[in-house]
């Protein structure tokens, strides 16, 4: 009996720092003058990070094509890759950038939906290029659509966010656009000049090799 008493005694001993480390912390409340966005702006950019979300998934789903063993196209699979991380980052500095202007308090767990991506398959790199190209231009007429929002608020202009979108993200829309419709161009001259070895050719040029 001692010695099961003495247990006890030692492991209410151990335990109770532990114990007196917890708290419980009741919620706080904040005053709100701080957050500034309106709710039309608002929702754009919820809708905006979930397009950012799906042209991630189906550049992934665009990479794995290319990746297939009967397809073996490298180059093609590292530049959808490449993209779909990039739309992942675009979708993270969105979420960054509301957590900072004290948005997404609540209904978090949709701001996220995953949906299936749109294609699966391509019949060649010209087909994934325009279509790469397609969806940047709807991405980059959504980014302009969440600029109308904020920026023609009767009630509050929202410049800042306003300018963040249009140096930060614009910017790069269009410099990614021109490089996909140049790429789509370069590849369909080589299929041009060299037939189906055209495309083969092209995506060793996609890995950074002399060819």
């Amino acid at each position: 009996m001692k010695a099961i008493l003495f247990a006890v005694a030692a492991l209410l001993a151990v335990c109770a720092p532990a114990f007196a480390t917890q708290c419980h912390v009741n919620p706080v409340n904040i005053r709100k003058e701080w957050i500034t966005i309106h709710q039309p702006c608002r929702q754009s950019m919820r809708r905006q990070i979930q397009m950012e979300v799906s042209a991630a998934l189906q550049y992934l789903a665009m990479g794995a094509h290319f990746s297939r063993d009967g397809i073996n196209r490298p180059g093609f699979a590292k530049l959808f890759f490449d993209a779909g991380s990039e739309e992942r980052e675009h979708a993270m500095k969105l979420i960054e950038y509301l957590l900072m202007r004290g948005e997404l308090t609540s209904d978090v767990t949709s701001l996220i939906q995953i949906r299936p991506p749109e294609r699966k398959t391509w019949e060649s790199g010209v087909d994934a290029l325009e279509h790469a190209l397609k969806m940047e231009s709807d991405v980059t007429k959504s980014i302009r659509s969440v600029i109308a929002s904020c920026e023609d608020d009767p009630e509050f202009n929202d410049y800042h966010l306003v300018d963040y979108l249009t140096g930060e993200f614009l910017e790069e829309q269009y410099k990614g656009q021109r490089d996909l419709a140049g790429k789509a161009s370069t590849l369909k001259k080589m299929l041009d000049r060299h037939s189906s070895l055209g495309e083969f050719l092209f995506d060793k040029k996609l890995l950074g090799m002399d060819i």
